[in-house]
């Protein structure tokens, strides 16, 4: 193995989570900061949370309220063509048409 290309190891490494735990590990860093660990994980824990330190289920859920008020508008849309394509449909076309539909 070369020589001083490792890092320092620190057997007593200090970890502490955002939740009040702290422990100790092996690591190439004297103190760790951790934003979950397994006290407060809802693995370990069983709680229905969600951990979302960047925003991403916020995110999607204004995605999904988008979608679905696009969704609305695209039926309402579909609906008004649709109509108009029955009421064009039932409408006679020309003078020849209306004079053909009277025998």
């Amino acid at each position: 193995m070369k020589s001083d290309i490792h890092p320092q190891w620190y057997p007593q490494a200090k970890v502490s989570c955002a939740c009040g735990n702290r422990f100790t590990v092996g690591a190439a860093k004297p103190e760790i900061k951790v934003d979950i660990c397994a006290k407060c994980h809802p693995f370990f824990t069983g709680e229905m949370k969600y951990v979302d330190t960047l925003g991403r289920v916020e995110r999607f859920q204004a995605k999904q309220k988008v979608g679905a008020q696009m969704a609305a508008t695209v039926a309402d849309k579909k609906k008004k063509k649709k109509e108009k394509e029955e009421a064009a449909r039932n409408a006679p076309k020309s003078l020849k048409e209306m004079l053909m539909g009277l025998r």
